[in-house]
């Protein structure tokens, strides 16, 4: 198996970008040069001593080839049953190949995982044979954890998309391993890291609780089916912030019964956009609320920001703000779509929808790739009420004019909205 080469980044730390609309209008390029990562530095000099464990001790061989799981879990229980402060190291210049894992916690320590060289998944799915085919880096229960680089980590996704049903419609629809799960952890420190190439998702929170993910770089090929960026689910308190999305779904989407969400100082693009949803799958109910997207570039997405429900479901999506962000040739910048529909089959028309209320688009500027710049397509029996819109300007990117469209949306507008809203009076 040829190795992989290890991943260097700038020294320079994520600097806070102005999201100030007259200079980012005139200066695009330059905010995509804001967003860099430090540079990994090499932990082969670091002294070794009984808080910092390296994960050659433990039998690791670091060469890509042979099998590192054993040695990394090894390592993990040792630094689990600690008390206080340890560190795992997987030193920069290796390549550490790991099959599916689960990584318990909770711990008597307070782990950190300092993650300067590759680890890689197996190439091939069967793998996965009798085993959960949703799980490659599982955490479970493990709170007061950092995950800092540096590094990468790459899922190897290649032959789990050519056997993807959305790649090839007469495949099995099966499911794919997410690269890293944290469920039902809490008090996270996710940064500094490149996670390449996912199954399927890249990083999921799952009913986790304080969680700060930032200077990441993700990264998938627009083609590539079902490579969320970032997913947040059941989750609170989670601030995602100065980092880099490029996938080939949503960058970032915040499903059920997710609250007090931060999306900060994001680049994006290609992919589906910043998403709230999907909600309500097979008339489940769902609900999120207080959500702050504060800060975002999208560029040639198909999709800007976007809440998206399935008919049938029931609950709510309230108390939700996207604000100072430019699009670059995005389709759909401003959407609202309540009759979402991701199946091989049309889905069933039907009367009950999650509740959408009380949503405010503010300081959204850029360039649309679609003539219907903001789109609000809410449910004939729960219609959308209290939406917002204040110092909108999305121009057509290939000339002409750009619109709105409302179906039992209202709200109203403040200062410039271009194209006006559509709100009935």
């Amino acid at each position: 198996m040829r190795k992989l080469r290890s991943c260097s980044f700038s020294t320079c730390l994520i600097v806070y970008v102005l999201f100030t609309f007259t200079f980012l209008t005139t200066n695009i390029e330059a905010f995509g040069s804001l967003l860099q990562l430090p540079l990994s530095g090499s932990t082969r000099t670091r002294p070794r001593s009984k808080r910092v464990l390296f994960a050659g001790d433990f039998g690791a061989q670091g060469d890509g080839v042979n099998d590192d799981t054993e040695a990394f879990k090894d390592a993990w229980e040792v630094a689990c049953s600690f008390s206080g402060r340890i560190r795992i190291v997987l030193p920069t210049g290796y390549i550490f190949l790991i099959y599916p894992i689960d990584i318990v916690g909770p711990c008597r320590s307070k782990v950190t995982i300092q993650i300067s060289g590759t680890i890689v998944a197996p190439e091939d799915p069967d793998a996965w044979h009798g085993l959960n085919p949703r799980k490659w880096l599982y955490f479970q229960g493990v709170n007061h954890l950092t995950i800092e680089g540096g590094g990468l980590i790459n899922g190897m996704g290649q032959e789990w998309w050519a056997r993807s049903c959305k790649t090839n419609s007469t495949n099995p629809c099966e499911h794919a391993p997410t690269a890293i799960t944290f469920h039902r952890c809490k008090y996270l420190n996710v940064k500094n890291l490149m996670v390449l190439d996912s199954q399927q998702m890249h990083i999921s929170f799952t009913k986790c609780l304080r969680v700060v993910a930032s200077h990441l770089e993700v990264i998938a090929p627009a083609r590539s089916p079902n490579t969320d960026g970032i997913h947040i689910s059941a989750s609170k308190g989670v601030e995602v912030k100065d980092s880099i999305i490029r996938t080939g779904d949503d960058c970032i989407s915040i499903v059920s019964n997710s609250s007090r969400i931060r999306i900060k100082d994001i680049i994006c693009g290609p992919g589906h956009g910043i998403s709230i949803g999907s909600l309500g799958k097979s008339n489940s109910w769902s609900q999120v609320q207080d959500v702050l997207v504060d800060g975002a570039l999208l560029s040639n997405t198909d999709n800007g920001v976007r809440i998206k429900t399935w008919q049938g479901g029931s609950g709510f999506a309230t108390d939700l703000t996207f604000q100072n962000v430019l699009m670059e040739n995005v389709s759909n910048p401003i959407i609202i779509d309540q009759y979402y529909c991701d199946s091989r089959l049309p889905c069933a028309n039907q009367t009950s929808a999650v509740k959408v209320e009380n949503i405010a688009f503010m300081h959204i500027k850029g360039t649309s790739a679609t003539k219907e710049a903001i789109k609000f397509a809410c449910s004939d029996d729960y219609p959308c009420e209290g939406l917002y819109l204040e110092d909108i300007d999305l121009v057509s990117s290939s000339g002409g004019m750009t619109k709105s469209f409302c179906w039992e949306a209202y709200g109203s507008s403040s200062g410039l909205v271009n194209p006006p809203a559509c709100f009935p009076c």
